[in-house]
């Protein structure tokens, strides 16, 4: 490739000219040479920590990445942000800081790359927020990016079975349902999670991890490999001379990032029966571009894509058993083939979507992926849902679901530490639904995940026998009937504030409703009676949280978005 001009690139502020020469004097500090100054400089931002094996081998790959950036003469600055891992979060008021650690983690990469001009960036992330909140902060910067997963997890073994970390949330549930004793829980906790790497069924993370490459930001087959897999170095050698060929031509996220992308990544995410905080991410992703996609939208494509991956926590294939299937690629070509996919749409190799997929072949030798005229279900695995209980809307993930309708009687929870406390003491009755409030994104703050009580419930043996609704939101992992992301929320007086105990609930996911059986002049009265409830957060990160974050339905953003922008930072 020919050098790079720097004339129009963001670096020339802090490199060119007599009146850079103390800048370039920290650059020599740090051994850069004279032509490493002068060439472009890409950001390597990576989630990388010790909080989790999620993350754990980002440093590894990052220099890889470094390593593809240096190949095309480009010049590598590597820096980390934070992330907050569920898996450790989860079941305390640790969970708290989750969701706001995807608007923190694209805040940070947004201000390390603005104080610093990078022209172009590579993100690295492992963990459940980490990839959404990269790809939204290569959004909102807008310069030429590429996005890599970490990897996901092996999958562990006890006795002639996989295991994922579902499994162990699970077994606490037996555990305190005297099904199974402590040396056994012991047993499947040891055994659960045996590498580095994301968690490995179709959760969170392995969910968006698929969407990076639907939506066109990662390189084709890159998220697949798991995290020790040393096929993933390449991949991030890739990443980073293919990130040289976007500043080269210009090709920037925004290009890449449409309406029709967007499509696709819902597309994939009901394919999958992926998780339901796709509804979160996707339309906070729009929102950086100015894109008008919200949960309606999302749950429009849900509607009408084929559920074909048998995965966990509803099926019964992880992550690896995908990467051995064929990869994401085989599952975007099937749905390709099924007029599912946007064909037309660029992607990060400089080809569109339908060119980058015309040297695969769907792999018919395998169980894991079924082809688009074979599904496991003619609808996806994640449904949306309306009714006067969540007039904005809900979401529930149906993937592996028999009965897909509802009625009980509303057993109330203003937190989840009390619900949890009763699923413990298996204080409830078959037929109750769980209404789990206050934990929305304003009202927790920062709309907590409900897999230590989900997962408890289903190890009890009772996760068909109840339902759960919530404003707060579900782990990727969670199974059953369960609806999150009712909205409006609790804490703004949504009508999930005025359930009372003993009122029936009607959820059918077949016809997207959910309802509560109560007159409205019985509601008008709650309501009137109503008040706003205090929070300990009234101060710090959580406080600041709160008074920005906007609806679940819109994705729980904290700031005004592409739509209001009167510059982006790659043109200055």
């Amino acid at each position: 490739m020919t050098k790079i001009n720097k004339d129009n690139l963001p670096s020339r502020h802090v490199t060119e000219g007599p009146g850079r020469a103390p800048h370039r004097s920290f650059y020599y500090a740090m051994d850069l040479t004279t032509e490493q100054i002068h060439q472009p400089f890409v950001g390597v931002a990576t989630t990388w920590n010790e909080s989790a094996p999620c993350n754990i081998t980002l440093r590894r790959q990052a220099q890889s990445v470094k390593k593809g950036v240096s190949a095309k003469d480009g010049t590598p600055r590597e820096f980390t942000t934070i992330t907050v891992t569920d898996g450790i979060a989860m079941g305390h008021q640790g969970m708290k800081a989750s969701l706001a650690s995807r608007e923190a983690i694209a805040d940070t990469i947004e201000l390390s790359v603005r104080g610093h001009c990078y022209d172009g960036l590579v993100g690295v992330a492992g963990c459940d927020k980490s990839l959404p909140g990269v790809m939204m902060s290569m959004l909102r910067l807008n310069i030429p990016s590429v996005f890599i997963y970490g990897g996901s997890i092996m999958p562990g073994k006890h006795k002639g079975r996989n295991l994922t970390v579902q499994d162990v949330y699970e077994a606490v549930g037996q555990n305190d349902a005297g099904i199974i004793d402590a040396e056994e829980l012991d047993l499947i906790e040891r055994a659960a999670c045996p590498s580095a790497g994301s968690c490995g069924g179709q959760f969170t993370a392995n969910t968006m991890a698929c969407v990076s490459e639907a939506i066109g930001l990662a390189l084709p087959y890159s998220s697949g490999a798991p995290a020790p897999y040393e096929e993933r170095d390449k991949y991030a050698y890739d990443s980073g001379k293919q990130v040289m060929y976007l500043i080269e031509n210009n090709i920037r996220p925004r290009d890449i990032v449409t309406r029709k992308s967007l499509e696709n990544a819902a597309t994939i995410v009901a394919a999958t029966g992926g998780s339901t905080n796709a509804g979160l991410h996707l339309p906070a992703i729009a929102h950086e571009c100015g894109i008008k996609f919200d949960l309606d939208d999302v749950v429009e494509i849900f509607k009408r894509t084929p559920y074909l991956a048998d995965l966990k926590p509803g099926g019964q294939y992880v992550a690896k058993d995908v990467y051995e299937a064929g990869g994401v690629p085989i599952i975007i070509k099937t749905l390709h083939e099924g007029g599912f996919i946007h064909g037309d749409c660029l992607t990060v190799t400089g080809n569109t979507i339908a060119e980058n997929l015309k040297s695969v072949e769907f792999n018919k030798n395998q169980k894991v992926i079924r082809p688009y005229d074979e599904p496991l279900s003619i609808t996806g695995g994640v449904v949306g849902l309306k009714g006067n209980l969540a007039p904005e809307g809900a979401i529930v993930k149906v993937a592996g679901m028999e009965n897909l309708k509802f009625k009980g009687h509303a057993k109330c929870f203003d937190c989840e530490e009390d619900a949890f406390e009763c699923v413990k003491n298996e204080n409830y009755n078959e037929g109750d639904v769980f209404v789990i409030r206050y934990e929305g994104p304003r009202g927790g703050p920062g709309m907590r995940e409900m897999l230590a009580t989900t997962a408890a419930i289903y190890g009890q043996g009772m996760g068909d026998k109840v339902a759960l609704i919530t404003d707060g939101r579900f782990s990727g992992a969670t199974r059953g009937f369960c609806v999150g992301h009712v909205s409006p929320e609790a804490a703004v007086c949504g009508p999930i504030a005025l359930v009372e105990d003993g009122d029936e609930i009607i959820l059918d996911a077949e016809n997207g409703e959910i309802s509560i059986n109560v007159p409205l002049e019985t509601l008008e009265k709650r309501k009137k009676s109503w008040k706003e409830r205090k929070t300990d957060f009234n101060s710090g990160t959580l406080w600041k949280y709160s008074q920005t974050v906007g609806s679940a339905v819109k994705g729980a953003v904290t700031h005004p978005g592409a739509e209001k922008e009167t510059h982006v930072y790659s043109d200055i």
